[in-house]
């Protein structure tokens, strides 16, 4: 877990020791749209704020609610960022990590593998005695040479085939994943043959991640060990990025599905299931 989390003492020390890194405030949650002003109210000294429907993303459309964005744009943004090559990123939210795994897994992907969540978010920090600042940081513009694909991707194409012969784990609530309530996207339901392990299972009581045999116990009870392909979606490719992030600490590597059920759902012809079981 060392090389995807940093916990709030850990980067308290690195920030003591005048270590190069770049914090990342992504704070973003589903139904809201006060992430910058929140930011602003404080936020962890240094901290840039990332606005994760305008950075983190490519415009709403076909490809869903947030697709993924184009690697040139993806690199400027990152650069705005500050970041540079030898720098350690953290990127943190306020809201259980899954925004923050977003700005995490489109790092990997374009191949900067210095980044790391931070473990409990915001509340962490200030639970172990961190201060915050207040107003807007301003970084320098880094440098950061990236490339791109390499974390594994399944479209929508694909994703029946990997819920066939592998795993599509579908990380959303459950009463989203059996189709009893569908807030934001144009069905409600899953993709046949998708299994339901929600992202919000991984973490404790603390909003921090489960210890490694906690989550390789969670997903060997849903069966999945590793031994099959395995992808995850959720309801627009951010919550399964998070799920991404668990699936790597228990040793399991996973595709994501960026359009995920906001793609899926509001495509013309692509079957739907229902319940806890298909349908």
């Amino acid at each position: 877990m060392t090389d995807i989390l940093i916990s709030a003492a850990g980067l308290r020390t690195a920030l003591e020791n005048k270590e190069p890194v770049r914090l990342l405030d992504v704070r973003w949650e589903l139904g809201r749209s006060d992430g910058h002003r929140r930011y602003l109210e404080g936020h962890l000294p240094g901290a840039v704020y990332v606005d994760l429907d305008t950075e983190l993303s490519a415009p709403a459309g076909p490809g869903g609610r947030h697709p993924l964005p184009s690697p040139p744009v993806f690199a400027a943004v990152a650069r705005g960022w500050g970041i540079n090559d030898g720098d350690t990123v953290v990127a943190y939210d306020a809201s259980g990590g899954a925004a923050a795994a977003r700005a995490w897994w489109l790092l990997r992907h374009a191949g900067f593998d210095n980044v790391r969540l931070l473990d409990g978010g915001l509340q962490a920090w200030q639970a172990d005695g961190g201060e915050l600042e207040t107003g807007q940081a301003t970084p320098v513009p880094g440098s950061v040479t990236l490339s791109w694909g390499h974390m594994p991707v399944v479209d929508m194409a694909e994703a029946p085939a990997l819920a066939a012969n592998g795993v599509l784990i579908d990380a959303r609530a459950p009463e989203r994943f059996r189709g009893e309530s569908e807030p934001i996207d144009p069905q409600a339901g899953h993709i046949p043959g998708a299994v339901n392990v929600p992202a919000s299972g991984n973490l404790d009581a603390n909003g921090r991640y489960l210890l490694v045999p906690e989550l390789r116990q969670r997903f060997e009870a849903a069966g999945i060990d590793g031994s099959k392909p395995v992808g995850a979606y959720c309801g627009s490719g951010v919550y399964a990025s998070a799920e991404v992030a668990a699936l790597a600490m228990a040793g399991i590597d996973a595709a994501l599905y960026p359009g995920s059920w906001s793609q899926w759902s509001s495509t013309p012809g692509q079957p739907v299931a229902t319940g806890a079981a298909d349908g």
